[in-house]
C-alpha cells in the first residue's frame, strides 16, 4: 500500500510528494528542493525511513516544480522523468530562474520521457500516468487506481484550476484535460495538487466555479 509524504518547498509553495510502500522503494513527484535545508527534508525523511529512491517523476516542468532535479540527480544518481512536451521549457530555464532569483547552474538530462495511458510501477503498486495539458505543454497526473487518489500537479486545485496565461496554456483545452482525464475518475477520488490542501474529484465536479 503506498504512503504519501508531502513536503512544501520553495517560495512558490509547491508541493513535493514522496510515495513509498511497504517495500522501502519510493518515487519522488516534483522535486522543488532548493534551499539545503529542503535538500535535507528529502534526505533525512529517506533515511529514517529506510528508503531507497527509485525515480524523480515531474507533472510538468515550469520552474518551481524542477528546482530540485538536479540536487536528485547528483545526490542519488536518479535524472528526472517528464512527458516529452515538457522539454521547451529548459530551452530558458536558466534565465527564468534568474528572473525569480534562482541560480540554476545545472539542468540534468531526462532519464525517459513519460507516456500517456503507462503505468508506472512502485513495489506492490502502480500509477497511471494522464497527459492532461492546457496549464502547460507536456503536464501530466499520476493516478493510483486502487487506492483512489491523484497527484494532479497544476491541473486541478481545491476550489480552482492550472492558471491558462503563461507559455503554452490553453484554458479550453485545460477544461477537456479536465473533463476528459479527471472528472472521468471515481468521485471519492482524492486530489494532490500542486499547490495547496487535498480536495477530491467528486468535490470539485460540484463545488469548482471555474469548471463550467
Amino acid at each position: 500500500m503506498i504512503k504519501i509524504e508531502k513536503f512544501v518547498f520553495n517560495t512558490f509553495m509547491v508541493n513535493s510528494y514522496l510515495l513509498y510502500d511497504e517495500t522501502g522503494d519510493c518515487i519522488l513527484i516534483d522535486a522543488a528542493c532548493y534551499e539545503p535545508e529542503e535538500e535535507d527534508e528529502i534526505r533525512n525523511f529517506l533515511e529514517a525511513n529506510n528508503l531507497t529512491l527509485i525515480r524523480n517523476l515531474n507533472t510538468h516542468c515550469h520552474i518551481d516544480h524542477i528546482l530540485g532535479n538536479n540536487f536528485i540527480a547528483q545526490t542519488y544518481k536518479i535524472r528526472p522523468e517528464y512527458h516529452e512536451k515538457s522539454a521547451l521549457f529548459f530551452h530558458t530555464l536558466k534565465e527564468i530562474g534568474s528572473s525569480f532569483g534562482y541560480g540554476i547552474s545545472q539542468v540534468p538530462e531526462p532519464n525517459r520521457f513519460l507516456e500517456d495511458g503507462e503505468t508506472i510501477q512502485l513495489g506492490n503498486s502502480s500509477l497511471k500516468v494522464l497527459y492532461t495539458p492546457g496549464h502547460a505543454e507536456g503536464s501530466v497526473c499520476f493516478y493510483c487506481e486502487d487506492q483512489k487518489f491523484v497527484i494532479t500537479g497544476d491541473v486541478l486545485f481545491k476550489d480552482t484550476i492550472g492558471r491558462t496565461d503563461l507559455p503554452s496554456g490553453d484554458f479550453d483545452q485545460l477544461m477537456r484535460s479536465i473533463k476528459t482525464k479527471l472528472f472521468t475518475l471515481p468521485g471519492e477520488t482524492i486530489v494532490y495538487p500542486g499547490h495547496g490542501p487535498e480536495t477530491s474529484i467528486g468535490y470539485e465536479m460540484v463545488n469548482n466555479p471555474f469548471i463550467r
